[in-house]
C-alpha cells in the first residue's frame, strides 16, 4: 500500500463511525482544494474542514462501504456507499441550518484524494445530490402531469 492509499484510508476512518476532525485537519494540506457536489470548490484546509464538520455533525455515526479501491501514483480512488442517519442538523450552502430528519440514506458515491507529501492536496467527491436531498424527504413531491 502507498502513500495515497494509506492517506485515503485514514480521512474515511476521520470521517465516519468516530469522527476527528484534527485527524481530517492533519491530512489536508494548508491550501488544498476539494471539489464537492454541494458546496462546489473548497479552498484551503479550514473550509474542507468545516466541511467536514458539517457532514459529520448531520450524520455522525456514518460508514462506509468501500466497494472498489484503487491507487494509481499519488491518487487514491474509492467508490462506495456512504450510510447513516440524519441525526444532527444540516447546514445548507446558503446558511440556513435544517433540523435533523431522522431518515436513513444511502448514497453511492466516488472519492479521488491526490497526496503529496503525506497530505491531501486536491480532493474530489462525486454523489448524487438530488439522491441524498431525496432520501432526506427535502424535495418538493412529484407533481402529476
Amino acid at each position: 500500500m502507498g502513500e495515497a492509499r494509506e492517506v485515503m484510508d485514514r480521512l474515511t476512518d476521520a470521517v465516519t463511525g468516530h469522527a476527528d476532525l484534527k485527524v481530517v485537519a492533519d491530512l489536508y494540506a494548508e491550501d488544498a482544494v476539494a471539489f464537492t457536489p454541494d458546496e462546489g470548490e473548497l479552498r484551503g484546509r479550514d473550509a474542507i474542514v468545516e466541511y467536514w464538520r458539517t457532514m459529520t455533525e448531520a450524520v455522525p455515526e456514518a460508514t462506509f462501504q468501500p466497494l472498489h479501491s484503487y491507487e494509481a501514483g499519488d491518487t487514491a480512488i474509492d467508490e462506495g456507499v456512504y450510510h447513516g442517519r440524519n441525526t444532527g442538523p444540516l447546514e445548507l450552502p446558503n446558511g440556513e441550518t435544517l433540523p435533523p430528519t431522522q431518515k436513513e440514506i444511502r448514497i453511492r458515491g466516488v472519492d479521488i484524494a491526490t497526496v503529496e507529501d503525506g497530505r491531501i492536496v486536491d480532493y474530489r467527491l462525486y454523489f448524487d445530490e438530488m439522491d441524498f436531498l431525496g432520501q432526506l424527504g427535502l424535495l418538493p413531491p412529484d407533481e402529476p402531469f
